[in-house]
């Protein structure tokens, strides 16, 4: 696993490998960050259930501002602190080491507003119509803001979506993997 592009570029990341985290594919990825490249630039970014912190430590290689790491596995969360001082990242981010409700009260208590919010749940899970439906309570996303969601469940994701005030403006399989794409809806 390697950053792909920007400051860090070649970058090459530690990862856990446990049945608890599986990184995203360099593949997906990619593709990913062509898409959203144009939101990145100065942007303030979450990377809710982080593992290794791959996404983030991504969107700060290509210019964002901030990124916030939510992980509440102990493991993981050193793995992302080596892998921001790897890459000599670490005064722009912040750890978050507990369970993902807890981070977005914590962030909504200090006022943040984000730009990006990269949501990757363990799959089996069904957390991410969760973890969206309090980041829209809490008022967390930008106006302009969008939302991925990395699932393999793309189906029940999508049903529960339709329950949120939220809209989704793109859909992308690679494999078992789907990246839903959601903005607010106005």
């Amino acid at each position: 696993m390697r950053v792909i592009s920007g400051t860090a570029r070649g970058t090459k990341l530690d990862s856990i490998e446990s049945m608890d985290t599986r990184p995203t594919l360099d593949r997906v990825k990619e593709s990913l960050f062509n898409i959203i490249n144009s939101k990145i630039e100065n942007s303030i970014v979450l990377d809710l259930f982080a593992g290794s912190g791959a996404i983030g430590i991504e969107c700060i290689s290509r210019g964002s501002k901030k990124v916030y790491f939510c992980e509440k596995s102990h493991n993981a969360a050193n793995m992302i602190k080596k892998n921001l001082i790897k890459t000599k990242f670490e005064n722009k981010s912040e750890i978050f080491e507990e369970d993902y409700k807890k981070c977005l009260e914590k962030l909504a208590k200090n006022k943040i507003i984000l730009d990006i919010i990269y949501i990757d749940p363990p799959y089996k899970a069904n957390l991410a119509e969760k973890a969206v439906e309090q980041i829209i309570s809490l008022d967390l996303l930008n106006k302009n803001g969008i939302i991925i969601i990395e699932t393999d469940e793309e189906k029940r994701d999508l049903e529960e979506m339709k329950k949120l005030q939220i809209e989704v403006y793109d859909l992308r399989k690679y494999g078992r993997v789907h990246l839903i794409f959601l903005n607010r809806k106005e």
